[in-house]
């Protein structure tokens, strides 16, 4: 034991600063100091303290002091005032023989080492350093354990999706780039960051400073030239992406804090604020060029479909509210309902509106009806804030649960857990590719999910039996978390396998 270093004192010479002497002795007798010690029994306690002294708990110089010598320790003195002093008693080194003849071995292997005595620690270093970075080389071929094998190859298995993103502010938006591997992260100070993103790595390319106060939502333009941001401020502005230069400013676009923004065309966009006030915008006038306010509540979503004809927007009081963009009037409106209308995404080649809710529901339209919901599917029986069509007939929902689900659309089924997350999860947005989504929680992060794996899922059919608590648990190949029968898949041998 190396007690003496533990109380050492700096700046005090010590019985420990001898054993530092040892060190220097020639290997040789050294060695020859060792042998003596194993060919002699423990015959006497003073034969012990001998041993314990050669394996460094002792003092070299005063290797033959008696039992009363060591029992002068006082533990009730401070160690402040002489740490260095301390000796210590039999309790310390009552191990039984064969501990004692444990120690003396250890001490014998790494005597014999060439890189040095023992009692220096340096041989035992080296040798934990060697550890780690044998580890770190493991080959699983080389294994013949089965078990052993998996286990390295999941360690060793490449990355499919970036690292994660940490900010030091709340994240309130997230959009990916139309045609760059870029994503920009709106931030409740009012600035937008912009990331380069990959597998190896994300990188920084630049902090644009936009809006006084929060920025609850970024949208890139169609042409990924220009970043239009909305603000709690109530202003709108369309920022230069390369250039950071301000092109287009509207101050006190709205009468109440700005919650949505939505890119209609190349010129067109529309606005949604806390109060239920939605505007359409042309880029190339000064001012709105309509208003609607039919709602009283905030308005959560907005979203058009290719066509672009018609509007389409939630909202908190349980309203779906349709604009005709070309006539710029009032299409249609639902019917209320019970619970906040927070996202939706269309399906089914456009033929198909699905809005989800504060219950966890998902409620289905036929586009062009938008009265009253054609379906109903419970969900995932916790609140649903975002949506995100991954495919025609797959969506992706995450809500307060801090779980990302995938869905599958007509009919609806629970397909698995894509991702997770610690916090109530905030944003949902996908790549251009189609291969990653993206989702920033409470906790101030973006998380990135490859989902590639949704082109090879095949579809559901109607009346198909299937086990619901199974499907609402299943982790599906980008969650952090496997499942157990998908561990041990590998190691089942099929009969053709044993015959061989």
């Amino acid at each position: 034991m190396r007690m003496r270093e533990i109380f050492k004192t700096p700046g005090e010479n010590s019985e420990s600063d001898e054993l530092d002497e040892l060190a220097d002795v020639e290997d040789v007798e050294d060695a020859a100091v060792y042998e003596v010690h194993l060919e002699e029994p423990f015959e006497s306690e003073d034969s012990e303290v001998e041993y314990g002294i050669a394996n460094g708990s002792g003092n070299i110089a005063n290797g033959q002091q008696s039992d009363a010598e060591d029992s002068d320790f006082d533990p009730n003195v401070d160690e402040d005032e002489d740490s260095s002093d301390f000796q210590p008693d039999d309790s310390d080194d009552s191990m039984s023989d064969t501990d004692n003849q444990e120690v003396i071995r250890k001490s014998k292997t790494n005597s014999g080492d060439d890189t040095g005595p023992g009692s220096s620690g340096v041989g035992r270093n080296n040798a934990g350093e060697d550890g780690v970075s044998s580890a770190l080389e493991l080959n699983e071929d080389e294994e013949d354990d089965e078990t052993v094998r998996a286990i390295i190859a999941a360690i060793k298995k490449p990355r499919t999706a970036p690292p994660e993103i940490k900010l030091d502010d709340f994240i309130t938006d997230i959009c990916f780039h139309p045609e760059r591997d870029i994503i920009a992260l709106a931030t409740i100070t009012g600035d937008v960051y912009l990331y380069a993103y990959a597998n190896e790595e994300n990188t920084l390319l630049r902090n644009i400073e936009i809006h006084a106060k929060s920025c609850r939502d970024v949208e890139f333009t169609e042409d990924g030239r220009d970043l239009l941001t909305c603000s709690k401020d109530k202003s709108i502005m369309i920022t230069d992406m390369e250039t950071e230069k301000l092109k287009k400013f509207y101050e006190s676009a709205h009468d109440e804090a700005i919650n949505k923004l939505h890119i209609i065309d190349e010129n067109l966009f529309s606005t949604g604020d806390d109060g239920g006030t939605v505007k359409l915008w042309d880029i190339r006038t000064k001012d709105s060029i309509f208003s609607l306010k039919e709602v009283e509540d905030f308005i959560s979503q907005m979203l058009t479909n290719e066509s672009k004809k018609l509007l389409l927007v939630t909202s908190g009081d349980g309203y779906l509210t349709t604009i005709n963009i070309g006539s710029r009037k009032l299409f249609v409106q639902s019917e209320p309902y019970e619970e906040e209308l927070h996202c939706m995404g269309t399906f089914r080649g456009n033929s198909k509106l699905v809005v989800g809710t504060s219950k966890g529901r998902l409620y289905t339209f036929n586009w062009g009806q938008f009265g009253y919901h054609c379906d109903m599917y419970p969900g995932i029986n916790t609140p649903i804030s975002e949506m995100i069509p991954i495919t025609d007939r797959i969506s992706c929902v995450a809500g307060e649960e801090g779980i990302i689900r995938a869905c599958h659309i007509a009919p609806f089924r629970n397909l698995g857990v894509v991702g997770q997350h610690n916090m109530p999860i905030e944003n949902l947005d996908v790549c251009n590719s189609g291969e990653l989504i993206a989702s920033s929680s409470h906790n101030n992060d973006v998380r990135f999910w490859n989902v590639k794996y949704f082109e090879d899922f095949g579809d559901i059919k109607y009346n198909e039996k299937h086990n619901t608590f199974k499907d609402k648990r299943h982790n599906l190949p980008s969650s952090k978390f496997t499942n157990a029968g998908d561990f041990f898949a590998d190691l089942a041998k099929s009969p053709s396998d044993d015959n061989e």
